[in-house]
Formats: C-alpha cells, sequence, structure tokens
C-alpha cells in the first residue's frame, strides 16, 4: 500500500531503533535482568514493526538471553505520564543499546519482516469531545494525552508529530471538518507539515459514546456502562482507512491501542518481507566525481534493508549497483521514495517491462 501524499513528503531516519528505556525498581542484578529481556523485546517489536513477531520461537529464545545482544546499558531518572494519565516523577529507568547487526541476523535467521530505519512522518490530528466541547490538542495543551500519544508512538518507532495549532491552523481548518474527518481539508491544513500520511484521534465522553448499537438497550450495554470513553481513528494516505471504535474508562489506553493499529497498519506498506526476491539492481546517475560514488555508496550500505552492496558497472555519471537485501525489493523501493537524497526517475513514454533496472537521480536531478 503506497503512502504517498505529496512529492515533498517527509520522511525521518529513526536513529533509536535498538535501544529502549524500562522502568527499573532498582538497580539490583535480577530487576536489572528483567529489564533487559522486557528492553529487547521492545526494540525488537519496534525494529519489525508489529507485535506479532515476539511469539517466534527463535525471538523467544533470544529475549531469554538478552546479554547476547546487548551493546550497553545505562541508569536514568525520568519524567514520564502513565497511561492512567497520572504524572509519574524522577523514575528509575534502565536504557539499553543492542547491537544493530545482532538483531538485524536475528532476524533474517528467523525468517522475519524487517522495517528500515527511514519511515513516514506521520501528523496527528487528535481531537478530545467532553460533553459538548471539543477541541484540538497540540503538543502545549494542558492534557496529557499529546504526550502519551507522542511517547508511545516513540516506542514503536513510528516518527509522529502534532499540529502547532497556531494562527496559521487555526484559520486553515474548522474543528467540524477533523471531527467529521474530511480528507480534502485535512490535506489543505496539514500540507505546512509535509506529512506522509495524515491521522485523526478522536476520544469522546458524549456523542460517540451514546451511539448504541443497532437493538440494544442502554440498560443492557453493559460495556457501556462500565466504559465512558470510546476511540476511534483514521488514517489518510493517498486512501483513507478506518479502524474500528473502542471503549475503555483510561484514554491514555484507548490511545495505546490505537496507534499500536495505526503503526502495523503503516508497517504493511514499508516493512522488509522475507522473500527468495532479495537481490537488487539499482542505477544512479548524477555521479560525477569519486566523494559523490562515495557518498552513493555510503548510503546505500547504511540502509537498514541492505545486506550488502557490489558496483557493478560504470558508464559516464551513471552507476549500476547491486544490492543483497535482507527483504523484499518491492519494499525497499517504497522505503527509498521517502528519502531526498534519491529520486527516483521514471519516463511516462517508457514502455514498462517488470525487469527494467529503476533509475535513481542522485542530489537534484
Amino acid at each position: 500500500m503506497p503512502f504517498l501524499l505529496s512529492t515533498a513528503a517527509a520522511a525521518v531516519e529513526v536513529k533509536d531503533l535498538y535501544q529502549a528505556k524500562v522502568p527499573v525498581n532498582s538497580q539490583a542484578k535480577a530487576e536489572r535482568n528483567r529489564a533487559l529481556k522486557q528492553a529487547l523485546r521492545a526494540v525488537i517489536v519496534k525494529v519489525s514493526g508489529q507485535e506479532a513477531v515476539v511469539d517466534n520461537d527463535l525471538v523467544k529464545q533470544a529475549v531469554a538471553k538478552p546479554q547476547q545482544y546487548l551493546s550497553q546499558y545505562t541508569y536514568e531518572r525520568v519524567a514520564s505520564y502513565s497511561a492512567k494519565n497520572e504524572a509519574v516523577k524522577n523514575k528509575l529507568v534502565l536504557q539499553a543499546v543492542f547491537d544493530e547487526n545482532k538483531i538485524n541476523a536475528l532476524f533474517q535467521q528467523a525468517d522475519l519482516s524487517l522495517w528500515g530505519n527511514l519511515r513516514p512522518q506521520v501528523l496527528l490530528w487528535l481531537i478530545e469531545e467532553q460533553g459538548l466541547s471539543r477541541s484540538i490538542l497540540s503538543s502545549s495543551s494542558r492534557s496529557p494525552l499529546p504526550d502519551i500519544a507522542t511517547d508511545y508512538a516513540r516506542q514503536r518507532g513510528l516518527p509522529v508529530i502534532m499540529p502547532l495549532m497556531d494562527l496559521t491552523d487555526a484559520s486553515q481548518i474548522q474543528i467540524s471538518d477533523i471531527w467529521g474527518r474530511f480528507a480534502e481539508p485535512l490535506r489543505a491544513a496539514s500540507s505546512r507539515y509535509y506529512p506522509e500520511a495524515i491521522v485523526v484521534i478522536r476520544v469522546s465522553n458524549s456523542s460517540l459514546l451514546s451511539n448504541i448499537p443497532q437493538g440494544e438497550d442502554e440498560k443492557d450495554c453493559i460495556l457501556c456502562q462500565e466504559n465512558n470513553l470510546i476511540l476511534d481513528w483514521s488514517l489518510l494516505t493517498d486512501n483513507q482507512v478506518f479502524g474500528e471504535r473502542r471503549q475503555s474508562n483510561d484514554a491514555g489506553k484507548l490511545i495505546e491501542q490505537a496507534l499500536a493499529e495505526i503503526t502495523q497498519t503503516i508497517y504493511q506498506g514499508y516493512a522488509q518481507s522475507p522473500s527468495n526476491d532479495n537481490e537488487l539492481l539499482l542505477d544512479v546517475a548524477n555521479v560525477d566525481s569519486l566523494q559523490t560514488y562515495m557518498a552513493v555508496s555510503q548510503f546505500l550500505e547504511k540502509l537498514s534493508s541492505v545486506q550488502s552492496v557490489r558496483l557493478v558497472s560504470a558508464r559516464g555519471t551513471n552507476r549500476r549497483f547491486s544490492l543483497s537485501l535482507l527483504g523484499g525489493r518491492q519494499a525497499l523501493l517504497a522505503s527509498l521514495k521517502l528519502n531526498k537524497l534519491l529520486q527516483q526517475h521514471i519516463d511516462p513514454l517508457a514502455e514498462v517491462r517488470p525487469d527494467d533496472v529503476p533509475v535513481f537521480y542522485w542530489g537534484k536531478s
């Protein structure tokens, strides 16, 4: 599923994929071992983009012995919010950094999908309804929900930003447009942020909650009585995807569940799926010096989904590379569309053939 909002769409290189922070009660050895297992599990979920990966037998074995993958760990005290919206100050956490090559090798050995470190920028419109009042939340709002959303997105390796809600935003979109999840006003108001995907999350204790399923009386809707909040979400890229409504009395938990589902949906468009199609020929134009050639080579080698790079041929300023991939060809090409250094050249008049070698321009074309 391609996620292409505009030619200027932004992508973010996630640099902390292979590290995680875990709250601890002390620096005792037993507590440290427990935290390292939890940290490795969190890293594997973040690298893969999906929760189900932890059920793999080889992953379970790895999590049981996290020291084999550990590069370093430190302790620090941080201030954070709990999922129940309660402020937690000076919490002791263990930060663990794991070896990228060993984690990637584990994924390859377990035949698991690998999400690259170049990921789409997501703009989150978070709107809260309390009674008859609706408000658009931003990072400067007094509500803890924006912090919960951005913290959890960071844990899942999903680059999320929120609108500033300054005079420009206020003049470009109405609350009713966001609440109604109307695509065109959302695209127009979001364009200043150059997102690759737009997300709307609605949290309500009134109008959404009052929509009792057809055929049920309110007194019979036990779920409605026990859970006084409801959340739903939509993801807008080239298409619009709507998530299911969820109910709870914990807004933070609802936000986290929604972002987990959104991450999984986006992941499917970019994950490096294991396959036999793990070799890719790639032409790069505008390579007019040794310095440029070295820059191109290093760029390709640093892609998390690329195992090795080999120069195949050189003609003029064109260089052909053979890439050995940790995942599939189409997934890598999808992730390359997010970067600004390589721009793919597509001749609309040329006959399209499945075996054509894709051509990219280095720098400006």
